[in-house]
Parts: structure tokens; sequence; C-alpha cells
């Protein structure tokens, strides 16, 4: 009989964060002040963040230490177990070899609470009460709400409205971990006030949520902000997911010949993808790395590299990021935690590079992957996590083409029992092709006035 999961042992879990940028060969450029345009420090940072991480967001030390009861809470769900994708590779009848790591088993569902931890654990020691964030899909914010209820700190999420009304019972999840949760744009804030002003009826995007979260953490010395994606501390503290997943494909006497994940914002592909570009680095290995996006907001595939904000307000500082514009408003497609318009520094730096790759895929596609997995794997995915499948089938289809047998490994980032809305849609033919139009992108991209960057 084929042995199917590939398991560690607690042990075996990572004692350190892997930082990817003391082996980048360029650098990421600096976040700047919107106002002088100069690089801004630290402090900066200081009214969101606590000091701890934003020491994690700057350094340059390879690896970081995992805090013992970081760890600890970790093993409540870690090691995530790998798995062969035998039934996918029969369905496609392809040479190649499939592999997932599978990060639903956490008890949020999804990779979320691998920073969600850290990020409350910091909070904690350093006195703050209060936490505030935003949510796509839910998954990051049913993360913090879980997070902040083991470390007794109150938690405040803004949810994209149109996530709100698919997904009512990712907002009861953190209400019963004690989270507050409000649809953004909302009228508890002034950001979200005055864009309700200007359009009531708006499904809302990441980026407002963002503004909002950021808008009350500021206003309170005891409240902190926590982000789920983009910033470097956060893909820091995902690379527990592909540091697991290099011991187990050890285990299984092989490695992948090619990495895939979901990209959002970049935690998700950063956690798998990060440690083994490890191996490209140092062992001089050839290991494509391929981040998987929709073709309703195609930053990394159609988008342009320059400084933006990483919020619709324009209340953080400009970062240097493939960007479709802060103003950009997703369609409102079911995979809420991809409605992103810009990319996370360290891997617009990477892509900019050409160490990494980038596909896009349409809404109708991805869920036609997504049922295709559910069928042949058992497990039904988040509506994110069917744009990694997607690049998947169409490598393996190119490995059966070409006559290869190539091994692939991908992050099955999370499971989607929360979703069935988005699956009843599916079903019922409610969900079409939608790829966004040059003249829309070109539209949005000419609304910045932020800093160009040379080539």
């Amino acid at each position: 009989m084929k042995t199917r999961k590939i398991l560690l042992n607690e042990n075996e879990i990572p004692e350190k964060w892997y930082n990817i940028v003391a082996d980048m060969p360029n650098k990421p450029l600096p976040p700047l002040n919107p106002g002088t345009l100069e690089p801004i420090g630290p402090e900066a940072l200081a009214p969101l963040f606590p000091m701890e991480l934003i020491k994690q967001e700057v350094t340059n030390e390879k690896w970081v230490d995992i805090p013992d009861e970081v760890r600890h809470l970790y093993s409540i769900w870690r090691p995530t177990p790998m798995f062969r994708a035998y039934g996918l590779e029969k369905a496609l009848d392809t040479p190649a070899k499939i592999y997932y790591k599978y990060e639903g088993v956490s008890p949020s569902g999804s990779h979320k609470p691998n920073t969600a931890l850290p990020q409350a654990y910091y909070s904690k020691q350093e006195g703050i009460k209060k936490i505030t964030t935003e949510t796509g899909a839910g998954q990051w914010g049913s993360a913090l709400a879980f997070a902040c209820n083991l470390f007794d700190i109150e938690c405040e999420v803004y949810m994209v409205r149109l996530s709100y009304d698919h997904k009512p019972y990712r907002k009861i999840m953190m209400n019963t971990w004690g989270a507050k949760v409000l649809p953004s744009p909302s009228n508890a804030t002034a950001v979200g006030r005055k864009i309700l002003a200007q359009d009531p009826n708006t499904t809302g995007s990441l980026g407002i949520a963002i503004s909002e979260a950021i808008e009350v953490a500021a206003a309170s010395e005891d409240t902190k902000y926590a982000l789920g994606s983009v910033l470097n501390h956060v893909k820091l503290h995902q690379t527990i997911i592909g540091q697991e997943a290099i011991k187990q494909m050890e285990k299984a006497g092989d490695m992948p010949d090619i990495v895939i994940a979901p990209f959002g914002g970049g935690s998700n592909f950063a956690g798998l993808a990060f440690p083994f570009l490890r191996l490209n680095f140092e062992e001089g290995k050839n290991i494509r790395c391929i981040a998987s996006e929709p073709t309703s907001c195609p930053k990394l595939t159609r988008g342009v590299f320059r400084y933006d904000f990483g919020d619709t307000a324009g209340m953080t500082p400009l970062l240097p990021m493939y960007t479709l514009g802060h103003q950009f408003i997703p369609a409102p497609i079911h995979a809420g935690g991809l409605r992103y318009h810009g990319a996370g520094v360290i891997v617009s730096q990477l892509l900019r590079d050409n160490l990494i790759e980038a596909r896009a895929h349409d809404n109708l596609e991805v869920f036609e992957a997504g049922v295709l997995f559910a069928k042949s794997e058992g497990i039904i995915p988040a509506p994110e996590a069917t744009h990694g499948i997607a690049t998947v089938i169409a490598e393996a289809k190119k490995c059966k083409e070409e006559g290869v047998s190539k091994t692939i490994l991908f992050n099955l980032c999370g499971h989607g029992n929360f979703d069935m809305k988005a699956y009843e849609d599916y079903f019922a033919g409610n969900i079409v092709k939608h790829e966004l139009s040059e003249e829309e992108i070109q539209a949005s991209i000419a609304l910045l006035d932020t800093p160009e960057i040379p080539e």
C-alpha cells in the first residue's frame, strides 16, 4: 500500500524562523516617509507594532529564535502533515509526483496562526491590552482572535464587507474566541464613514480595512495593530511551513522541482517557498517557486513595481512593491484573502530579480481545480488555495505533454469548510470567468502620485 502521509514528531518543530533577506542578492528598497520621501527608521513603526516585531521587520540576521512559549503553543497543531496526492496524480494521468503541505489542521483552519501567535505573544510581553486588524476571507481574523484569546488580549477585527456578508460562520468563530468583528467599511472610523458616504454599497477591500484598523490602533497607547501578510516579520514567522516541508521531503526521499503557493500579500507563498529558495542560494539548487494569484487582482503578473501605500487611505509608509494602485477595489471574488492591491516588499524584489515566478488564474478555472482536488483527495480547499491547485494542474499537465516526471509541492493553506457559499455559487453557475481589462488596470495605476522606481 502506498504511504500518503508524511509526518514529523513534535521535537522536529523548527527552533528558528528563516529570514530570506540575509541571502537575497539585492536587498529590498527601504520604506519611505510619504511626506519627506526619506527612508524611515524603526521609530516610525513604534505607534503600531511592538518593538520586538519592529526589530524582526528590519533585521538582516539569517535566523531568528522562536520563543519557547510560542514553540510550545505551535505544538497544538504543528508539525502539520504532508501528503502525496496520489488521487490527483491519477485524475490528471500525469507522470509528475505531487505533494501538498496541509495547513488546514490548525485551530482556525489555515496557516495564519503561524504568525498570529508570535504577534500576540510579543504584544503581551510589552503590556498591550488590545490589537486591531483587518481580515479578507476571515482566516487571518479568526487566527488572531484565537491567539489573542490565549494571551488575554482584546481583539477588534475589521472584516471586508463582502466576506462579512458571505461568510457569517467566520465571524461567529472570531466571536467565539472573544473578538469584536465589524464589517468594513464601517461607521466606527473616519475612514470608513468617508468611504460609505461615497459608496454606501461598496463591497470593501483589504486596503480599506487596513486603514480602519490602523486608525483605531494609532489613537490609543495601549493598542497595537497586527497585519496578517505583506510585512517582513509576517513572512518570517510563516517560514516554519517550508522548514518542516524540507524535512518531510527528505523523509520521502524526494525534493521538489517546483514549489507553488497562492498569493495575496505574500505570507502563504513566503512560508512555503522561502526555505526552498534558501536551498537555491546556499546549495545551487534550481527549484522553481511560483506564486498563484487571481486574474481579478493580478498585481504580480500585470501590476507595476513602484512605491505605494499599503492601505487605501494612505496611512502607511510608502513601500516598494508590485501594485495595482492603493485605490484599486478588486472585483467581489470569493477568494477574499487574495483581494489585495499590492505585494509584499520581499516578494516584489524577488520577482523583479527573476528569482521567483507568478501565474494568474481566472475565477472559474480555480473552482474547477478546487472541485477536482476535493473529489480526488477528499479535502475541500479554501477558495484562496484553489489558485495554487490550478497552477499545480497546469504544471502537471505540462509534464504529461512533455513526457517528463517532475516533483511538485504546493501549500494547501486552508480548508474550505466555512466557504460553502462560494461552492454553492459555483455549482449554481453563478461564478463566471473574470479578468481585468488593460484599461481598468491603467486607470487605477494612473491615480498613483507616489515615487516611481527606475529600472
